[in-house]
């Protein structure tokens, strides 16, 4: 067995202040959080637009494509690598996978930001102390700031209502077991950095531009420069 004390950190010649001021803007990751069904994915595809147009550079972690590969579920893996390997690495939805589940992809989404990267998350990430460990990932690896909660604020049954993937139905008819909101818990983010209140109205273009907006702010990206009409 290996000793923690035998995996020693490798420094790098490129810093992330290299790599940031090649890219003109500072990493960060950007953790939208909430309910299925709540907006999140939506707002951060529409946000990740943005900055596209903008000319940032950024990369979108969505929960549903993360559960295909990183955190792949243990029918995922089984055809694979075997039902031994399928048991022990697989993600379910339990408390102790989720966990898991928002470890890789706090971990994941430091690197990213480490790389210079605007880093989009979208994750239901119902436990309040796994947000927090994210937090303290992302910042270890950076600084205070480089992590922002954004909670996208929907009611239950707005969500339930919308119920894009049928799984708010499956969950009431108990064919999905720990669903966050019916037989889980949702811990609501205490002091978010940006808080949207979705199902008042605002698009996920007017919401993106508030999350937008509070990046300029922050001093992640530049004030974006007018285009002149020609």
């Amino acid at each position: 067995m290996t000793d923690p004390s035998d995996i020693v950190w490798h420094e790098q010649t490129v810093d992330r202040a290299a790599r940031e001021a090649n890219l003109g803007q500072r990493g960060a990751v950007i953790w939208f959080t909430g309910l299925s069904g709540c907006g999140k994915s939506t707002v951060a595809n529409e946000l990740d637009h943005q900055l596209n147009q903008l000319g940032r550079a950024t990369i979108l972690l969505d929960g549903d494509n993360i559960r295909h590969g990183l955190c792949a579920p243990p029918s995922g893996l089984r055809e694979e690598h075997g039902e031994e390997f399928a048991n022990r690495f697989g993600l379910g939805f339990g408390a102790t996978d989720r966990e898991e589940n928002i470890r890789r992809i706090g971990s994941v989404a430091a690197l990213m930001a480490s790389a210079g990267l605007i880093t989009l998350t979208a994750f239901v990430s119902p436990y309040r102390i796994d947000r927090d460990r994210v937090r303290k990932i992302v910042e270890a690896s950076g600084a205070a700031g480089d992590f922002l909660e954004v909670f996208v604020d929907t009611p239950l049954e707005i969500c339930e209502a919308r119920d894009p993937k049928g799984l708010y139905k499956k969950a009431r008819a108990g064919e999905i077991k720990n669903f966050t909101g019916i037989s889980d818990p949702y811990e609501a983010p205490k002091n978010p950095e940006i808080h949207l209140a979705g199902g008042e109205g605002a698009t996920p273009t007017e919401q993106a531009v508030t999350v937008l907006e509070a990046l300029i702010q922050r001093g992640i990206i530049a004030q974006p420069v007018p285009r002149v009409a020609e």
